[in-house]
């Protein structure tokens, strides 16, 4: 993904503001000037065209550098998901055929201890700075739109992570729907605390402001009272979260004034109704709700920012990509009914690297099967219900977790739910609740089960119920059920 491809208008003010980070201000002009360094310095290194590099760094300058570098000069970037484990970074480096990891001082020691790695480190430190600064710029021809430009990786089905192979054309269209649905412009400030090795963090808020001209307001972290200050204080107007951050900002409960902000985005997972209420009455702002997924490079769909927004709907797709829902033998079903939800358009992947029968599995006759369940209204707008492999089978009934967790989640002691399906000997499975605790509740299963028993049908109700202090999580924020299960 050039920089230069990816520029909205060509006439770009060299002198914008492009990135702030910490006390750091760096222009269109610098941002340029130091991805066509960074490009020649990972040639000079020997990184080829196809040539996999990957990144392993938290949200900073030094990470957009690296990964424009890596595709100007014609290599794929591998962003690595930092809340990994050691032996699943060690599996991704070595399942890419990685042939270099940029990285900084620290995250570098702990990847040296990973056995078996034969990758080229590049420390981001004050010598290598010095030495990138020092490069010559070369020129780079423009790469095939069709070529893969970056290596995405998601959960596997027996527990290994795969990689999406995402192409230049994937991520353009991806970044030119969004624009087509939204009315930023080169006066926005989209603040960057997603993570960049998540698709949605690096999607939503590095690729689409360079591509409109807009500044990023970049954290390397998410700490809540930091991101209230800076909401409240560094004009930011976009904000783009999961549904967890919500509910942490929720939790301080602090009346903080947003001045400049225009749209707060969630997604990464379905957000309940009771937090997005409840956000939207402390802080006086709407939450818009999207869905998306890694193999589409990743936003699927999007409420309207500026027309009718349904709340528990991930929205409408965005412009070129078409959706249906359909049955086990991929018939389109009709509005209301529940199926699984494919996608077509321009951001859908190439397939999974090296994984033929997982990519025939997921791409049939141009259709992106996504894997996860859900219906359309009248009007075409999404509802997800859960996804299909998470669907509880209980005494031949079926039983969705969403609708379970979004009952539960509604109960004033309940400040988060997570709901798996777990072996019966009689029923097949029986439902189990993970529950996190609001602050000052004890707990109470029967209390619970009076609430929910107004709620659901009965078969729907948890017969287990597990207190946790928090829940197992992946980068985008969405609960890790199969490190519950």
């Amino acid at each position: 993904m050039n920089i230069h491809n990816i520029h909205k208008d060509n006439s770009q003010d060299v002198n914008r503001p492009a990135l702030y980070f910490k006390d750091v201000t760096v222009s269109y002009g610098q941002l340029e000037d130091n991805i066509g360094k960074y490009a020649s310095y990972c040639a000079g290194l020997g990184l080829k065209p196809g040539d996999r590099a990957a990144i392993a760094l938290p949200n900073c300058p030094e990470f957009i550098y690296s990964y424009f570098g890596i595709t100007r000069a014609g290599g794929v970037a591998v962003p690595l998901n930092l809340l990994q484990s050691p032996p699943e970074l060690a599996f991704m480096l070595k399942d890419s055929g990685a042939r270099f990891l940029i990285t900084n001082e620290a995250i570098g020691r702990a990847f040296s201890q990973l056995p078996g790695q034969s990758v080229t480190p590049v420390i981001i430190d004050e010598k290598c700075r010095s030495e990138i600064a020092a490069a010559q710029l070369a020129y780079f021809p423009a790469s095939d739109p069709e070529s893969i430009c970056t290596f995405l990786y998601t959960s596997g089905t027996i527990g290994h992570p795969k990689a999406a192979m995402l192409t230049h054309n994937n991520l353009n269209g991806n970044v030119k729907s969004m624009d087509y649905v939204s009315d930023f412009g080169p006066g926005d400030n989209f603040l960057a605390v997603l993570p960049m090795f998540h698709s949605f963090g690096w999607a939503t808020s590095v690729l689409l402001p360079l591509y409109l001209g807009c500044s990023i307001t970049i954290l390397d972290a998410f700490r809540p009272k930091e991101v209230l200050q800076v909401l409240s204080q560094k004009g930011v107007t976009v904000f783009c979260g999961v549904p967890s951050m919500f509910a942490v900002l929720l939790k301080l409960r602090r009346q903080a004034p947003f001045p400049t902000l225009k749209y707060a985005i969630s997604g990464g997972d379905s957000i309940s109704e009771e937090h997005m209420i409840a956000f939207e009455k402390l802080f006086n702002f709407p939450i818009i709700e999207g869905y998306g997924l890694s193999e589409a490079s990743p936003v699927v769909s999007l409420n309207p920012l500026d027309g009718v927004r349904k709340i528990k709907s991930v929205g409408l797709p965005l412009a070129g990509v078409d959706v249906k829902i359909v049955d086990d033998e991929g018939r389109e079903l009709p509005a209301g009914e529940v199926g699984e939800l494919i996608v077509k358009g321009p951001n859908v992947m190439k397939g999974y690297f090296n994984r033929e029968e997982e990519t025939r599995s997921a791409l049939r006759s141009g259709w992106l099967y996504t894997g996860d369940l859900a219906y359309c209204d009248q009007d075409g707008y999404i509802f997800i219900v859960g996804r299909k492999k998470e669907l509880i089978i209980t005494a031949g009934y079926n039983v969705y977790p969403g609708e379970v967790e979004e009952a539960l989640a509604s109960h004033q002691s309940v400040a988060e739910a997570a709901v798996i399906g777990v072996p019966h000997p009689v029923k097949g499975e029986i439902i189990k609740a993970f529950i996190i605790l609001a602050e000052g509740f004890t707990p109470d299963k029967h209390e619970l089960f009076r609430f929910l028993k107004g709620r659901l049908s009965i078969y729907k109700i948890p017969e287990i119920f597990e207190v946790k202090e928090e829940l197992p999580r992946g980068a985008s924020g969405k609960v890790l059920k199969r490190l519950l299960k």
